[in-house]
């Protein structure tokens, strides 16, 4: 099995459904090879807003998600310890190197994003990180 980290944007994605970007995030998803790492942190960035906007199916998704994950980043203060030396290392933004350390900190052997190759996030060497943009 391969053990995924999924970045915020491909869930959105893949919860609302629209266009061929999200037909690639819920083939991740969907993949019977692989199992689900998460965190409060990634948790934060896409349910409560949900919640918020009354979109109940999204919010429906997005619990569906969550209940399935296998591995919870928990060592909060860890976590902000790998992250800080991943923003600095890489110059990785802050939400993105605490999903980052999120990862690493489960040995998610992979890091699956939204963000074009261009973007910071993709500096990292600690993971391999896998865009579902072409």
């Amino acid at each position: 099995m391969i053990r995924t980290f999924i970045d915020a944007g491909v869930l959105i994605y893949a919860a609302r459904s629209q266009g061929d970007i999200a037909e690639k995030a819920l083939q991740i998803l969907e993949d019977e090879n692989r199992e689900f790492a998460s965190s409060i942190f990634l948790k934060l960035e896409v349910l409560p807003k949900a919640i918020y906007n009354q979109q109940k199916t999204e919010v429906k998704f997005y619990e569906a998600f969550f209940d399935e994950v296998s591995y919870w980043a928990n060592d909060i203060n860890s976590i902000i310890e790998i992250a800080y030396e991943e923003s600095s290392k890489f110059g990785v933004g802050a939400m993105d190197a605490l999903h980052i350390a999120s990862a690493i900190s489960v040995g998610a052997t992979e890091f699956v994003t939204n963000e074009k190759l261009g973007k910071s996030i993709h500096r990292t060497q600690s993971i391999k990180m896998i865009s579902i943009h072409s």
